[in-house]
């Protein structure tokens, strides 16, 4: 980061802090006067302990955030990730939209996604999970970075998000988001629940779309025309000791984006489009008992069938995926150590159904893992949570994946923990390079010469709080992490205008820090994150930097609460130059939003959202593609391409 950078960044941080000294005349209220904190229970660990006391490094985003967040993006979940420390999402394709999860500095593909603790969204469904997920049902949202293989297999290398959703509430709850954008956007969420002893029930349906939207005037869609249904209902049975949960979630959207011309209907010239159907149907089931030793069985099951037809000029890619994940584990523990067994079954297959044929990319799998952890108090100051985790693979053998955490809390208001492990990553045809290319002249993997992926990773971090006095607290987090991938696979060229999955690179490294800062102040809030990612490429012969990553990042936002009346939030978030994949840097640069809500009652709001009011685009900078707009060759993406975007609407609840 250059002087001038370092300049901005200070005398941004230096403003909201002086905003924050002016704010002192306004009325306030004492730490008596506040509600109680809500317990935050955490289940990606499966540990009985709280939140407090877990070894594991758990970053909770909670009810207060992704109302916020939903306010801003109602239709997925891409803003409420993006927008936390150490998360980045990139998108992947300058006419669709697609994008993917970058958790410290690391390829999507190695964060595992998960939904209630099951994974739902992987392989060839992955590539538009991201913008298929609406937050209006979720109750919170889990990110535990570095390895975690023990519990949930191979893919956690980065990290995993767990997406939490609500549960039946005991007085009838429903809930309407309807938001309108100047994109052209429209979303409207409903979600309803009701339970008594001894049955419960959650609905979640919501409706998505835009017109096809060019700020820029360049004739290609910055977002593209979609339509999208989600339907999701859950029944819940309850027992004297135990529960079961059944659920449905059906998604279907049609999404094209390209030449606006031809968005807009027009067929008579040669124009570039992605034109994508998709069908996501998936069933969940949980089953959990305490049994009379006072331990808990818990089983699980997911099934997903996940259907795609992909157009785009001169090409047609479809296919049919059928995934499932069983899974039974047993919870016990005592005042000292808490402990978890089990074992998991996943499957995955892929049916091309269009292409060429001569390229078809079918594709099995089937995972079978026996894993065992246990948390221990080994004195009034420290804690160790240990695992293993053995899996057994159809095409690859096995995997033997340790893991370790400390936790030490000899220190007044202060947390010290530190932990490692090993992944893998079984090889697939699908990742962002691949979605880039629409699959065209993908080559079949060719397992006899492809190596698992394994990784090696530790985090350390320090956590402190101060209560500074009866108004004032801050707390301040500080983590190290250092991640080493070996024998990653890419998607390499070949002379005939094919692509191969190979191993040319024998590893990659991502080290770095993540800083967050918390400053609360009567009825405002000061939030500061900083990432710091330094990802490079270990070739046979030199270290080059990993594209499309900002080595520096910077986000603070600056509220202003009254609760259940008014909410006010600024928010600027800063993005370093990128290495682009000529070898070239990108600008660096700034994006600002603010935010407003307005509480009349308790079944009624209204919320106005200026995301990105300084109109921030990479279009500003040069043009997006290359060639002519009927076969463009797309630049790499570095900056946001929608720009400005207003949206509002509101909130009900009955």
């Amino acid at each position: 980061m250059s002087n001038s950078d370092l300049s901005r960044l200070a005398n941004s941080f230096l403003l909201s802090l002086l905003a924050i000294a002016i704010a002192g005349t306004a009325p306030s209220k004492t730490i008596a006067q506040e509600e109680e904190v809500e317990e935050i229970l955490v289940t990606s660990t499966r540990s009985r302990r709280s939140f407090e006391d877990l070894p594991t490094r758990v970053e909770v985003l909670g009810g207060e955030e992704i109302n916020e967040k939903a306010n801003m993006k109602p239709g997925d979940i891409r803003m409420l990730l993006n927008e936390s420390t150490g998360i980045y999402v990139q998108q992947t394709s300058a006419t669709s939209f697609n994008s993917t999860i970058r958790m410290q500095g690391l390829d999507g593909k190695y964060t595992q996604l998960l939904r209630d603790g099951m994974p739902l969204y992987s392989g060839f469904s992955g590539g538009l999970s991201l913008l298929q997920i609406a937050p209006l049902d979720l109750r919170q949202v889990e990110v535990v970075k570095g390895a975690n293989s023990t519990l949930y297999g191979g893919g956690a290398i980065a990290g995993l998000v767990n997406l939490v959703t609500r549960r039946p509430s005991d007085e009838p709850e429903l809930s309407v988001l309807l938001n309108a954008t100047s994109a052209d956007g429209l979303d409207a969420s409903t979600f309803y629940s009701v339970s008594n002893e001894s049955f419960g029930t959650t609905v979640f349906a919501s409706y998505n779309s835009s017109e096809g939207y060019d700020p820029a005037g360049n004739d290609l869609s910055a977002i593209p025309e979609f339509e999208r249904w989600t339907l999701n209902p859950k029944l819940f049975v309850y027992g004297d000791d135990s529960e079961l949960m059944l659920g449905v979630s059906v998604v279907n959207e049609n999404r094209l984006g390209g030449d606006m011309n031809y968005i807009a209907g027009d067929r008579s010239r040669p124009a570039y489009y992605e034109d994508s159907a998709t069908l996501r149907v998936s069933s969940q089931l949980e089953y959990s008992r305490i049994l009379d030793s006072g331990s808990e069985l818990v089983i699980r099951n997911s099934f997903s069938r996940f259907n795609r037809e992909l157009l785009v000029p001169d090409f047609e890619f479809s296919g049919t995926q059928l995934s499932s994940f069983s899974e039974a584990h047993l919870l016990g523990g005592s005042m000292s150590m808490d402990w978890v067994v089990g074992m998991n079954l996943w499957t995955e297959d892929f049916d091309q159904d269009s292409g060429f044929s001569a390229m078809q990319i079918d594709y099995d799998q089937q995972t079978f893992g026996v894993f065992a952890q246990g948390t221990k108090s080994l004195s009034g100051t420290w804690s160790l949570e240990a695992g293993l985790r053995v899996d057994s693979d159809s095409d690859y053998g096995e995997f033997f994946l340790p893991r370790l955490s400390l936790l030490y809390t000899g220190f007044e208001d202060t947390s010290i923990r530190l932990g490692g492990g090993l992944g893998y990553k079984l090889p697939t045809p699908f990742s962002e390079e691949a979605e880039r290319i629409q699959f065209q002249n993908l080559l079949p993997l060719q397992i006899e010469d492809l190596e698992v992926e394994s990784s090696a990773g530790i985090n350390a971090d320090i956590n402190r709080s101060w209560q500074l006095n009866n108004l004032l607290s801050l707390d301040l987090n500080l983590l190290l992490f250092y991640t080493e991938v070996d024998d990653p696979l890419m998607l390499v060229p070949q002379v005939d205008q094919a692509y191969s999955y190979q191993q040319p690179l024998p590893s990659i490294d991502s080290r770095g820090t993540e800083i967050n800062a918390v400053w609360r102040w009567n009825d405002y809030k000061f939030f500061l994150g900083y990432t710091h990612a330094d990802v490079q490429e270990n070739w046979r012969d030199e270290t080059l930097d990993a594209a499309l990553i900002p080595e520096d990042r910077v986000n603070m936002v600056f509220v202003y609460e009254r609760e259940d009346d008014i909410r006010v939030g600024l928010e600027a978030y800063y993005y370093s130059q990128q290495t682009l994949e000529s070898g070239a840097r990108s600008p660096d640069y700034w994006i600002f939003g603010l935010m407003m809500e307005k509480v009349f009652s308790d079944d009624f709001s209204l919320f106005l959202n200026f995301e990105n009011f300084g109109d921030t685009r990479q279009t500003h900078d040069g043009p997006i593609y290359t060639g002519s707009l009927s076969n463009p060759e797309f630049v790499d993406i570095y900056a946001p391409l929608d720009g400005f975007v207003i949206n509002g609407g509101v909130k009900l609840s009955f």
